[in-house]
């Protein structure tokens, strides 16, 4: 009965009991949720692979920084193609594997112009005739510049990274284990922009963008895509803009990567943008690199907790030694954790202190979403019962209510969903010998909540103590008594 005992006073802020009912109401914990579609992502590679889980060794895999979900690899095409047809995965899944193994995710990005490295696109790609432009950075086209960038609409350019993507595609697409994937494969960085490079115009980028967003789509079909909003013009604000209704149209998600790159009022341009994408597809922001971001005195934790307001995100980047910005940021980390991405809170819930085998009950829930985003992968909240050694007895699911439809609202005023669950433990069936499914003996047994699959499979992490370590939460206790006898 100790399990029991430490559940019961642990997990409850209200509680009330009488002959008939059970009534609980929890309280958030306020702990950092790591839990899929939302949370920290940490740039272990940033386009530069010293930058910046380098100084990490093998065995950190930052476990104190609250909420990180999500591992960031970014990195030249050249770096994983050295030679065509010869790949350097290892380079993605060796670090990989580290969090994985923690069951966290990665995201990728695969770049073909770069501000320090003539050869994004790999050499061997030019010398099987793809055109480019020579440029210098920040400059603009120049022959004999030290950079060189691809004519991004070039049939032999075009062919190569087909090839590429499908085999990229054949590793990474529908894998569980990766959250999404960048179209990264034009503009400076694969930031969809080149004002420090060839200066294509408006009508060239919208040309390119359309095609790479199409050809993505060719090869990831399981995986969520997204790309960068400065394809619309990296400080040009507004809603609506050809090359991003194109990636709405087909599904595909924003990212804002120029979050606190100026100082204010210019701290960033698209959270008019992202209104068009939240309410059905998860928005990923990128902050400045840190220590650049301070140096412009650009730097605001409020102004990056208010961006995650703005456009309701559901990823935000660690872009920077990532010891360090938690270090000088911790606050500000801490609140973000509290809404960023969704939030399921269980707000009330309450049973019969007692019923029979084999006839129905009714359990009534409260839930809310207290997070920015929609909980776009959803879920089904379930019952499940105990014994005092931790065997589940019943599990029991209720399909009436999908948790992706909490509505969002702005801190502390979430509004919560009253829900009305019909459940039978170990219900009678059209046996003659009475039998019951599944077996059950009356007693007294643990009551847990979860949210997840149909079939009862907790999958979303929920702000409650006494977690069973399956994200289960206990959150108290119920009789089951004799079976009820048949009805004539």
């Amino acid at each position: 009965m100790k399990r029991f005992a430490i559940c019961w006073f642990a997990a409850l802020t209200a509680f009330a009991a009488d002959d008939q009912r059970t009534v609980v109401r929890p309280a958030d914990t306020g702990e950092a949720l790591v839990n899929p579609g939302m949370g920290w992502t940490m740039h272990f590679y940033s386009n530069l692979i010293e930058n910046y889980g380098s100084k990490l060794p093998a065995s950190d895999t930052l476990d104190d920084w609250p909420g990180l979900s999500t591992i960031y690899l970014r990195v030249p095409w050249s770096f994983l193609e050295p030679r065509e047809g010869d790949f350097n995965w290892s380079l993605f899944d060796t670090p990989a594997q580290r969090w994985i193994a923690k069951g966290k995710r990665i995201a990728i990005r695969v770049s073909c112009s770069e501000s320090w490295l003539r050869w994004a696109t790999p050499k061997w790609v030019a010398d099987a005739g793809a055109k480019g432009i020579e440029f210098e950075f920040g400059k603009g086209p120049k022959e004999g510049g030290p950079l060189w960038e691809p004519d991004y609409l070039n049939p032999v350019f075009l062919k190569k990274l087909d090839r590429f993507l499908a085999a990229m595609a054949r590793r990474y697409d529908g894998n569980p284990n990766v959250e999404f994937i960048d179209i990264g494969s034009f503009g400076m960085w694969g930031e969809g922009h080149t004002g420090f490079s060839s200066r294509l115009n408006e009508e060239q980028t919208l040309a390119v963008a359309k095609r790479h967003m199409d050809l993505h789509l060719k090869h990831f079909r399981r995986t969520r895509l997204c790309i960068s909003d400065d394809v619309a013009g990296s400080g040009k604000p507004g809603r609506h803009f050809p090359a991003m209704d194109y990636a709405l149209s087909l599904g595909i998600t924003m990212r804002d990567d120029s979050i606190l790159v100026q100082p204010p009022p210019h701290s960033w341009y698209h959270a008019d943008m992202a209104q068009e994408f939240w309410p059905r597809l998860p928005v990923i922001l990128e902050h400045e690199h840190y220590g650049s971001s301070k140096k412009r005195n650009a730097w605001s934790g409020d102004l990056l907790l208010k961006s995650v307001e703005d456009y309701h995100a559901s990823f935000m980047s660690i872009h920077w030694w990532p010891r360090e910005l938690l270090a000088d940021n911790l606050e500000t980390i801490t609140q973000i954790n509290r809404r960023l991405g969704y939030r399921i809170q269980l707000r009330e819930i309450n049973w019969p202190a007692e019923s029979p085998l084999g006839a129905p009950f009714t359990v009534e829930t409260k839930w809310a979403n207290a997070g920015v985003a929609p909980c776009y992968g959803g879920g089904f909240w379930a019952l499940t019962l105990k014994d005092d050694k931790g065997g589940i007895v019943s599990v029991n699911v209720d399909e009436s209510f999908d948790m992706r439809d909490l509505p969002v609202g702005p801190p502390d005023q979430a509004l919560a969903k009253t829900l009305r669950a019909y459940f039978t433990v170990a219900r009678r069936l059209e046996d003659p010998r009475g039998a019951h499914a599944p077996p059950t003996t009356p007693g007294s047994y643990n009551v847990f909540v979860s949210v997840g699959r149909r079939d009862g499979t907790p999958v979303i992490a929920l702000p409650l103590p006494d977690d069973d370590g399956q994200r289960r939460y206990c959150v108290g206790r119920i009789r089951l008594g004799e079976r009820a006898p048949k009805q004539p």
